[in-house]
């Protein structure tokens, strides 16, 4: 019997797997330099905490969810987003406390049971940004802007930034109301899960994949009070003084049930059409609501898996080795060997095959490796005390180099190879 990956399950290989790792240092790097510090959260919890914070009327909660009944009776749910996590942890490990600047990032795999598709999976790696505590303005651009950064600094160019603002809950309160009698005398032309919805939530019909577009036209707008209405001024102001790709979006409604005021999707001009990259925004009222103290917050997730399938025409990073070691006499497994060991030690990747095979054959997988040389001893190379360098990448000409000490040299000679 064959067992095969699940739908919507899959084995990330190279270079995709090398590509995944190079976009999460690159994360790493950049969040290194805006203060941010990495949380590890647990891949289940508690089933409560998704629907008391993403909301129970989203489709991560209504049809989406891995939720089941532990051993202990409990009703747990593998996770599906990151930021409920991070908030729990927050509150939990009274993380108000430390002192300093709760500025958190994630990265790890998320769950989510719906129809895979090119690019989305069952499984998927998101990296996600959290600053709790800071209501300003300034939190909100520099979060963009490090979005921004983070795209740029992975190889993804022409990036832009939809914004708009949900407004607080007096701002939303009142809406809810004016939008709620606008979908009643429509709701014949509503899909039935906006239909069956919008007495519970309206506002989640603006963010319906059918009936959303044509309601960002249709229906009544948002009005923000005088407080949403300067922050959100102040945001394009900052945005504009980064010199950040922007524009106002009126129709962008983010699909969780915790966004406030300030709400951002990035978008790649190398997509060729809308759908977006990744977004986020600010979820002032989260923490409060689930026990914590009051604590305005911001953030944003990015699906790793989207950004790596842009990426794809890429070549992928590492995954090649520098050199390859080929032992082209019978006596020369132990001598190459040491080799391999030195090099490594002097911070040049070797890599080698079976010591115990034809020459042929070992150059063979030399030249399946990527490495840009091979590095072959022989008899005269044993007598020597010598290695012949032999160009795989580049045409040119063999050189022989000392044992001993080479490690130097052949650094040199890499910075040379395209």
């Amino acid at each position: 019997m064959t067992v095969h990956s699940l739908r919507g399950f899959r084995d990330l290989l190279p270079p995709d797997s090398e590509r995944f790792a190079s976009i999460e240092a690159t994360a790493r790097e950049v969040f290194s330099f805006y203060g941010y510090r990495e949380l590890r959260i647990p891949t289940i919890e508690m089933k409560e905490l998704f629907v008391k914070s993403t909301g129970e009327t989203t489709d991560i909660v209504e049809k989406e969810m891995y939720a089941f009944t532990d051993g202990g009776g409990r009703e747990v749910a593998v996770r599906p987003e990151g930021t409920p996590g991070v908030v729990r942890a927050y509150i939990e490990q009274n993380l108000s406390q430390s002192g300093r600047n709760a500025k958190f990032y994630y990265i790890g795999n998320m769950f989510r049971a719906e129809r895979p598709q090119a690019g989305r999976f069952r499984e998927f790696e998101q990296i996600g940004a959290e600053h709790i505590g800071n209501a300003s303005p300034f939190a909100d651009a520099e979060t963009i802007t490090m979005l921004l950064k983070l795209l740029e600094r992975a190889g993804l160019p022409d990036c832009t930034v939809d914004l708009n603002s949900l407004g607080c809950a007096e701002c939303r309160g009142n809406y809810r109301q004016t939008l709620l009698a606008y979908l009643r005398g429509c709701s014949e032309k509503l899909c039935e899960p906006c239909r069956i919805r919008i007495e519970r939530n309206p506002l989640r019909a603006l963010d319906c994949k059918i009936d959303g577009p044509r309601l960002a036209q249709e229906a009544p707008k948002l009005r923000l009070c005088p407080d949403c209405s300067a922050h959100f001024a102040r945001v394009q102001e900052l945005l504009r003084l980064s010199g950040a790709d922007f524009r106002v979006n009126p129709g962008l409604v983010r699909g969780l049930d915790y966004y406030t005021r300030t709400v951002f999707e990035v978008r790649s001009g190398s997509l060729g059409s809308q759908d977006a990259v990744c977004g986020g925004g600010r979820y002032d009222d989260l923490v409060k609501s689930m026990g914590g103290p009051a604590a305005p917050a911001i953030g944003w997730a990015l699906g790793v898996d989207r950004l790596a399938m842009l990426l794809k025409d890429k070549s992928a990073p590492g995954g090649a080795p520098a050199v390859f070691v080929i032992a082209a006499a019978k006596e020369a497994g132990n001598k190459s060997f040491e080799l391999l060991g030195a090099l490594r030690a002097g911070g040049v990747s070797a890599d080698f095959s079976d010591f115990g095979l034809s020459l042929k054959s070992q150059m063979r997988s030399a030249d399946k490796s990527g490495a840009a040389f091979a590095l072959l001893i022989g008899d005269a190379e044993l007598k020597d005390g010598t290695v012949t360098v032999k160009p795989l990448k580049e045409k040119g000409e063999q050189m022989s180099l000392a044992f001993y000490g080479m490690a130097p040299i052949l650094k040199e000679l890499l910075k040379k190879v395209k």
